[in-house]
């Protein structure tokens, strides 16, 4: 019984065909092909074709394989925020058969060590702003091959040299570091410029993405995401959004880093697939600067987490954005809020569309039809060739209407945790259902709500926060004696990080703790709230209580 079928608009269809397309590198071969002249990516002012993106990742991609070597299924990481840079690195890594490791640029130097040596990655292509972070551990890693761009490297001069001078000199923006084994950017496309390069065929079951996550084990995991994964996520979003997305040369707003699996799959990839000019913002928490650019701009869609359009709200220049052929505004990551939902329909006349995903699933599992009139507060549907189930502690399936724990089975489901089988059966059930973690109720017409969480998952700004990590950086701290980290209601966030704490030394300052995690966390890691206890609530076989944690101390 599938409840949500009766619900889908118009023209989308049950299940969507996988097999179109072996791999992502040939939904972009394609794309560049019968999208050539048309523009692919603009940022900082400048702007490449499809025709261009071919050329410069032709160019990449020979100097990946033949002059460093790297063969087929080699892990390579990619770590810079949204440059023109970046859609390049990843295509032309897909392109030469590597598996992506998409690597947060804000990575502490404890987070960067264990992402590279957990993937195996040999090679990073890295701005040079975060070159001070790799240079920190990478003798402690199997990084042998460095590529280093600059913020402008691929604008026109002298805007490439003006940005890269201000970027450096003026902001001091690019601590110094120490690589000297490094090869700039520029030249690696120079020096793959002088061989002929073909796409590299894979299929299937070729890894396309390791796409980290948070782990429960206090380290992040990687979710194993083949060209499968991947290529039939594109599917199910293109069948979705069929009905309001043509193929005539539309821009959507890329602000979501694309190292985040929903503006990697969402906007990268399926607006990609359908010729559509992807416009990146850099620094999407500059909100001035992020309203001033799309003022103008005449975007047909736009993808975000609740805080960025909470942020645009917020802005008194917002409600000048011209909106003349704005169609879409998708929400993920984290719950939107109906009152960011209400203000947001009222600014831009266009209902705020919330969907929901998980990096376990591409991210795409469910969303609600794009022409709904107003917010409902649910997650949606599940979308086509994905089946929902709600279920109990057991793994048994629940009747409609009772609450349970969300569980997902479609092509788009992880294979699993990379080397991390005892893991991966803890999420994934022999039948192929990942166990989300998340509580939620389906209704009659198959539209699901989510009422809690099942596991300790804090989500700050779309990103997920796992208590362990948090909770073993604190713990190494020399005057702490124990700590529990849960999280708290947040109005901008949604959600942020609080660590109660029990001291060894009388002397700790909840500055002090903030300024260790800064050294050792990413900064939505870092708790905003600290409480300092007598005890914590534990279990009689002395776990940490995190529900008692939370009921008690919440609300301070």
């Amino acid at each position: 019984m599938k409840p949500w079928l009766k619900s889908y608009p118009p023209g989308v269809p049950e299940n969507i065909s996988v097999d179109d397309f072996a791999s992502v590198a040939e939904v972009f071969d394609t794309s560049v092909t019968k999208y050539s002249n048309r523009p692919a990516f603009s940022n900082f002012g400048k702007t490449i074709s499809y025709k261009e993106l071919h050329e410069y990742t032709s160019q990449l991609a020979a100097y990946l394989k033949n002059d460093l070597g790297l063969k087929k299924g080699d892990r390579i990481a990619i770590m810079m925020p949204n440059l023109l840079q970046n859609p390049v690195a990843i295509f032309a890594a897909l392109r030469a058969g590597l598996v992506v490791v998409n690597t947060n640029p804000l990575y502490t130097a404890r987070e960067l060590k264990h992402q590279l040596n957990d993937s195996g990655a040999e090679t990073i292509i890295i701005v040079e702003n975060f070159c001070h972070v790799l240079e920190k551990i990478v003798a402690e890693t199997g990084v042998k091959n460095i590529i280093v761009t600059r913020m402008g490297d691929m604008l026109q001069f002298p805007k490439s040299a003006i940005i890269n001078l201000v970027i450096k000199y003026i902001k001091k923006m690019v601590p110094s570091y120490h690589l000297p084994n490094a090869v700039a950017f520029k030249q690696a496309i120079r020096l793959g410029a002088q061989h002929r390069f073909e796409t590299v065929p894979c299929n299937h079951d070729d890894i396309a993405f390791l796409q980290y996550t948070g782990g429960t084990t206090g380290v992040s995991k990687g979710a194993v995401l083949t060209n499968k994964n991947m290529v039939a996520n594109m599917q199910q979003a293109s069948a979705w959004i069929k009905n309001v997305v043509n193929n005539e040369p539309e821009t959507i707003i890329t602000a979501l880093p694309l190292y985040h699996i929903f503006s990697l799959t969402a906007n990268c990839l399926t607006f990609m697939k359908h010729g559509w000019l992807n416009y990146l913002i850099t620094n999407p928490r500059d909100i001035n600067g992020f309203v001033k650019e799309i003022k103008n701009l005449k975007f047909a869609v736009i993808t975000g987490v609740n805080t960025l359009f909470n942020g645009l709200l917020n802005h008194p220049d917002f409600k000048n954005v011209d909106f003349s052929k704005f169609i879409l505004a998708l929400g993920g990551g984290m719950s939107v809020q109906r009152a960011v939902a209400q203000r947001w329909q009222e600014v831009t006349g266009h209902t705020l569309i919330e969907a929901y995903g998980l990096t376990e699933t591409s991210p795409a599992a469910c969303i609600n039809p794009l022409d709904m009139k107003e917010f409902n507060g649910m997650i949606g549907l599940p979308i086509s060739s994905t089946e929902v189930s709600i279920q109990d502690d057991e793994w048994h399936e629940l009747a409609t209407g009772e609450q349970g724990e969300i569980c997902i089975r479609g092509p788009q489901v992880m294979q699993g945790y990379w080397q991390r089988p005892k893991e991966t059966a803890g999420v994934l059930s022999n039948d192929g259902w990942l166990h989300t973690g998340d509580i939620g109720i389906m209704d009659e017409n198959g539209y699901i709500k989510i009422v809690d969480r099942k596991k300790d998952m804090i989500l700050v700004s779309g990103f997920n926060v796992f208590p362990n990590e948090v909770e073993s950086v604190i713990a190494g701290h020399p005057d702490v004696l124990e700590v529990g980290v849960v999280g708290r209601p947040d109005e901008k966030c949604g959600e942020s990080v609080m660590a109660v704490i029990v001291k060894k030394n009388a002397e700790l300052t909840e500055d002090t703790i903030k300024a260790y995690c800064r050294e050792n966390l990413t900064a939505y890691k870092v708790p905003k709230s600290i409480i300092f206890v007598n005890e914590l609530p534990k279990t009689n076989v002395g776990k940490i209580l995190r529900r008692e944690i939370r009921d008690k101390y919440v609300g301070q």
